[in-house]
């Protein structure tokens, strides 16, 4: 109705998922390319999670379109079905015929059709959508799929997108066989006020629009605070703004044609923005990081500690995307403005009550530490390293401890598909000023051809162990990384 009134070619604010209108901001754009290495150089199960209408059905059809040719997909988008259900789905998707057969034979037929595609140097990926209502069975027959491999390679990888309840469901006791073969975890982030106008113009753009920018500030705010950063709901208010401006017959979307959707909606504005947890994840596996969020904080001078604690949070956000993510707390139920310091954030407003917070943060002592990582911190300390520098200290720290048995994980902060000294060493001299200098460490890493160097934060006795420290994470690299758990 309003697309002749606007220039457009088509609907831009359709809630259908369709390609076209993919929005690589707010972390999209680089959790797809950790999916597509993920899947292309990595083995094990990969979780992605995100509220009812933050993008994940989008996000798995941009996977489908992404994923190179070797890799063939399974995609199953009917998440009721039951094991036996299931078996055939995947055997049919296989081109497999298995009418009236037992489950076991289903099993060795699906195993034969896999191994083949193996010999022809295929990859199968299972992607199950709304993973989070899966029955149980269903998804414990899932695990025992993916425990089928010829030699040490495995035959099938799997993909779980789901809503926070799959989380729920995971953690109970009969499902810790499927949750440990976990080996990544995304969460897709709802869209913060400071993305929002980027995306709604991106949509628009997509769809023909030529014009200058229609979305006054008031009424960004007010579909910001309805939807709550949702992009399904984003969608909704937008389309209907449009329509109200439409019949107004004005070109400026403002703040009353938001106000208009919003009734025809029965949608309000929230009183606070979604939990925490939900903003920054309940466990960021990611192995892709932004390049320039990396070049960013290795490049910036060192700073005294008090400096660090009141940088504006939002300036050490602006990542490749050019975009900040709100991140409420508790104490801080209400939307935080654009322009507030990290200090009003995070509830205080006294640097060096900020800096003494800081200092107090838990520090391992050399006692309390895994012997590897004991070892190496050890040896890191000793009058020889002294002398050399805090880059050539963590390299040794790091091969020692990739040496011992006893770690067996640690937290990926970032990795570098090129070595640069002087960039690390700005970065550990910055470590070095929180206090948490010891529990960095430089693994040399080979990407491909290249020589590369991996950022390592503390070490632990599993997977599972460093999973759960990631909350403990000092801020500033909660932040600004994107990690994930790297295992020995």
């Amino acid at each position: 109705m309003y697309l002749e009134h606007f220039g457009l070619n088509e609907p831009p604010f359709r809630i259908t998922p369709v390609t076209v209108f993919f929005f690589s901001g707010a972390h999209r754009g680089e959790i797809l390319e950790a999916l597509i290495y993920s899947l292309s150089e990595a083995e094990g199960i990969i979780k992605v999670s995100g509220e009812v209408g933050s993008g994940k059905t989008m996000l798995c059809r941009m996977l489908l379109e992404r994923l190179p040719k070797h890799i063939e997909t399974i995609y199953l988008a009917n998440p009721s079905l039951s094991r036996e259900e299931m078996l055939y789905a995947i055997a049919d998707a296989l081109g497999l015929s298995i009418d009236g057969k037992r489950v076991g034979i289903i099993m060795h037929s699906i195993q034969n059709r896999l191994e083949e595609k193996a010999r022809e140097g295929k990859r199968i990926v299972v992607l199950v959508d709304e993973a989070h209502a899966m029955p149980l069975d269903t998804l414990e027959e899932l695990r025992l799929l993916y425990n089928l491999q010829v030699g040490n390679a495995k035959l099938l990888q799997i993909i779980l997108f789901g809503q926070p309840e799959l989380n729920a469901k995971l953690d109970q006791p009969n499902m810790r066989q499927l949750k440990d073969r976990i080996i990544h975890h995304f969460h897709i982030q709802p869209l913060s006020r400071n993305t929002l106008e980027d995306y709604l113009m991106f949509r628009m753009r997509a769809a023909g629009y030529r014009g200058p920018d229609i979305f006054s500030p008031n009424a960004i705010k007010l579909i910001a605070n309805a939807s709550n950063g949702l992009m399904r709901r984003i969608n909704i208010l937008a389309d209907k703004s449009l329509l109200a401006a439409f019949v107004e017959d004005t070109h400026n979307i403002e703040a009353r044609h938001v106000q208009a959707a919003m009734r025809d909606s029965e949608l309000k504005p929230a009183r606070s923005l979604p939990d925490k947890k939900l903003l920054i994840g309940s466990a960021a596996s990611v192995l892709f990081v932004t390049g320039l969020t990396a070049w960013w904080l290795l490049n910036k001078p060192p700073a005294p500690l008090q400096q660090v604690a009141s940088t504006s949070h939002f300036d050490e956000l602006r990542t490749g995307s050019g975009q900040a993510q709100d991140r409420p707390t508790a104490a801080q139920p209400s939307p935080v403005p654009d322009n507030a310091p990290a200090l009003a954030i995070n509830g205080g407003t006294n640097p060096a009550a900020v800096t003494a917070s800081l200092a107090s943060l838990p520090r391992p002592a050399a006692d309390n530490l895994p012997p590897a990582a004991a070892s190496a911190e050890k040896a890191s300390s000793s009058p020889a390293a002294g002398k050399s520098s805090l880059f050539e200290q963590r390299l040794a720290a790091g091969k020692q401890l990739a040496e011992q048995k006893k770690t067996v994980a640690s937290i990926q902060l970032f990795y570098s598909e090129e070595v640069k000294q002087g960039r690390i060493e700005n970065f550990l001299k910055r470590a070095k000023g929180l206090g948490r200098l010891s529990e960095i460490y430089l693994l040399p890493a080979k990407f491909g051809s290249k020589d590369g160097l991996r950022v390592l934060y503390g070490a632990y006795p599993s997977a599972n162990a460093a999973q759960n420290a990631i909350d403990e994470l000092p801020q500033r690299y909660q932040d600004a990384f994107i990690v994930s758990i790297y295992t020995f």
